[in-house]
């Protein structure tokens, strides 16, 4: 039978001539951009040097020409021993620091022998259950030396006190870890959905953990405000932009209510944000994030010191602009990404494997993302100059305007709020409103690239009906019998009265005022599983069902 289906491969000229020229966020690109854009503009009030208020150039003197940025490559999978080798791999090929990607059950709180973790175990990162895990995890990766991102949210606080027990058995001291825990809960009611507890119970955790590390774990970064997955679940650069940082005033007013000074603890937030495909946007996103950080922190919430009102961050290349067809051209889309992230000024970078969209990287694929971060950083002159797209009238330009796109959001979550961001962010999520606007947000550009006003490549033009598959990486189901055989030999092997009792205590204070993560490190210490920790918070705090809006 002959295909009659219509083709969507097109001509260059074709292509150009159906673009609106808009960016990726639907804001109109002008067809050049010249001084009077930025007549009534003042360099000094907008722009400053490096390392000072406002802060756009960035947040240090000297950026990357005293230091690059840390080549974080995010990686977990199988076992605790298999994502152990490739950290190892990782660290011999170059890479400056961990990140550790978690399997769903774990993110969850489930242990690896839960009937609801069947099927799951290992498949999209790597599964931990107890301290055992995590000290085979960094086995041979002293803890003291070098920067540990966890990216985990609902059971943060969990994974948190079994990285402590860790380095506790390692002999380092709790004060010399450096390092980041995501636990950014907020934005997984807005987009990600990995939660446990409702939001209070939450917010009581990430409070906790706040003012512990302030007091006894001042190099680490407690929480990890998240944009990533928001713009992964469809949102506009502004939108990534504004819900982050509003989620970032809601994490500093739940210091304040709990009493900590904000020139103390406010240094302790970091930041994740996406870098997608379009490359003056997200340049001019990062840009203005720091403009506006600086601003609330000074102005709003009374910071003084300008370690307070630095806006450091972690970026990673946009996982939903990568393709399944023609999947070598996402390593051109992740050096693009990986360009503008250092252009706007990441303290750290994780860079996409090219076979990401189909599979956990190949050790190959992910030695490839690494290698294009050593390139852009030893052979493009990039880092040399900081901020080098500084004072262009068309990224001035959009820098301005997605600051105002910003501000206008935040308007409307304080009015939510009644003068509170924390109270308007909560909000916001009971009534739906973040949801809806990533939903409209996500229509409109899926719309635009069914119509033809936005392209990619190998999907809707220059299309290749013949490809061949390429090699990815199989995670076989002896990943989870190996898991619930550690699992149980963990438990089969403990005191178990111990483990008992250190729960008891756990419940006991959680229905108290008290500060919970000295409880949740006895529980590690006795080599509680995280489902029993999970397990029993969720018996005091309830869990969380979110309730349909649309």
């Amino acid at each position: 039978m002959t295909d009659t289906r219509p083709r969507t491969r097109r001509t260059d000229d074709a292509v150009a001539a159906e673009r609106s020229h808009r960016t990726l966020s639907g804001e109109p690109v002008p067809e050049i951009a010249t001084a009077e854009d930025l007549a009534s503009w003042d360099p000094d009030e907008r722009l400053g040097r490096p390392g000072e208020f406002p802060f756009t150039r960035g947040v240090y003197p000297s950026m990357y020409r005293g230091r690059l940025w840390t080549m974080r490559q995010f990686a977990g999978f199988g076992t605790p021993a298999e994502t152990n080798a490739r950290y190892r791999f990782l660290l011999a090929q170059g890479q400056g620091g961990l990140s550790v990607a978690f399997d769903m059950p774990t993110l969850m709180g489930l242990d690896s022998d839960d009937p609801r973790s069947e099927g799951e175990v290992g498949r999209c990162g790597v599964a931990t259950d107890s301290l055992d895990d995590f000290e085979t995890l960094f086995d041979s990766i002293p803890l003291g030396d070098i920067s540990t991102s966890m990216t985990i949210s609902g059971p943060a606080t969990v994974a948190f006190a079994f990285f402590l027990a860790t380095a506790e058995r390692q002999g380092v001291a709790w004060d010399q870890l450096d390092g980041t825990l995501q636990t950014d809960i907020l934005k997984e009611y807005i987009a990600q959905k990995e939660w446990i507890f409702p939001p209070r119970p939450h917010l009581r955790l990430i409070g906790d953990l706040m003012a512990f590390c302030a007091e006894r774990c001042p190099k680490f970064h407690p929480v990890s405000v998240s944009g990533y997955h928001i713009r992964e679940a469809g949102a506009t650069a502004a939108q990534e932009l504004a819900f982050t940082l509003a989620d970032g005033f809601g994490y500093v007013e739940l210091g304040q209510r709990r009493g900590l000074d904000v020139d103390r603890f406010s240094s302790g937030l970091s930041f994740f944000f996406n870098s997608h495909i379009d490359f003056f946007e997200e340049i001019a996103k990062f840009r203005a994030a720091r403009r506006i950080w600086a601003r609330w922190l000074r102005d709003r919430y009374g910071a003084t010191d300008p370690a307070a009102m630095r806006l450091r961050f972690h970026t990673q290349t946009a996982g939903v602009s990568n393709t399944a067809q023609q999947p070598m051209n996402n390593v051109v889309r992740t050096a693009v990404e990986a360009l503008a992230a250092v252009f706007g000024g990441t303290q750290s970078l994780h860079t996409n494997a090219l076979d990401e969209v189909l599979a956990l990287p190949t050790e190959d694929a992910a030695k490839l993302a690494l290698r294009t971060q050593q390139v852009i950083a030893y052979e493009t002159g990039a880092p040399d100059t900081i901020d080098p797209l500084g004072g262009s009238y068309f990224v001035e330009t959009m820098t301005d305007r997605i600051e105002a796109q910003a501000e206008e959001i935040f308007a409307h979550i304080d009015a939510m709020g009644e003068g509170s961001m924390l109270d308007g962010v909560l909000a916001g999520i009971e009534q739906g409103w973040f949801q809806q606007r990533i939903a409209d947000a996500a229509f409109e550009e899926q719309r635009r690239y069914e119509t033809g006003d936005l392209v990619k490549v190998g999907v809707n033009a220059f299309v290749e009906t013949d490809e061949a598959p390429i090699d990815t990486l199989v995670i076989g189901p002896e990943a989870e019998v190996q898991q619930r055989v550690a699992v149980g030999r963990t438990r089969a092997e403990r005191d178990d009265a111990a483990a008992k009792a250190a729960i008891a205590d756990l419940v006991r204070a959680a229905g108290t005022d008290e500060n919970l993560i000295d409880p949740m490190v006895e529980c590690a210490r006795t080599r509680c599983t995280e489902g029993e920790i999970v397990s029993a918070l969720v018996g005091v705090f309830g869990d969380y069902r979110e309730t349909p809006r649309f």
